[in-house]
């Protein structure tokens, strides 16, 4: 699946790198990637998502990039996503999770930026309360926290 046609620049971060992505994507900022800090992230037009999660106690609000906009954001063409977490932990996501209203690359939980013990400072998220198709073992294993890193494989 090939996300977006136009090409521009994306900017060298000026902070610290929160999230790398590299494999078949057409628009980087740094040897063959594309990193974002922070501030890069919160440029992208956020999408918000309010759920009950297996991990946490009562409803949650998290706030993010959906993955399809940033897929779309970095030329994205591939079958399949490899997230990985800070400790090398790793998922493959297939691409048609990148979708509109599905998974979200969460910065923001109730507010405020998540650390690592909780779960930051990025966890891709699900509206799991929204659809029985989002409560499922394989979706939960999908809701990777501390990513680091997201490979688009071909």
């Amino acid at each position: 699946m090939t996300f977006g046609t136009t090409v521009f620049a994306l900017e060298p971060v000026e902070e610290d790198v929160l999230l790398t992505v590299t494999g078949q994507i057409s628009v980087t900022n740094a040897d063959g990637a594309a990193e974002f800090d922070l501030p890069q992230l919160l440029e992208i037009a956020p999408s918000r998502i309010e759920t009950t999660t297996i991990w946490t106690d009562g409803l949650q609000t998290f706030e993010g990039v959906e993955l399809a906009d940033l897929m779309a954001l970095v030329g994205a063409d591939g079958s399949a996503l490899r997230a990985v977490a800070l400790n090398d932990y790793a998922v493959d996501i297939p691409i048609e999770d990148a979708v509109e209203g599905a998974a979200l690359v969460a910065y923001l939980r109730n507010g405020a930026p998540m650390s690592l013990r909780d779960k930051g400072p990025l966890w891709i998220v699900y509206p799991y309360d929204s659809s029985p198709e989002f409560q499922t073992e394989q979706i939960y294993s999908r809701s990777i926290w501390q990513l680091a890193r997201i490979e688009v494989l071909p």
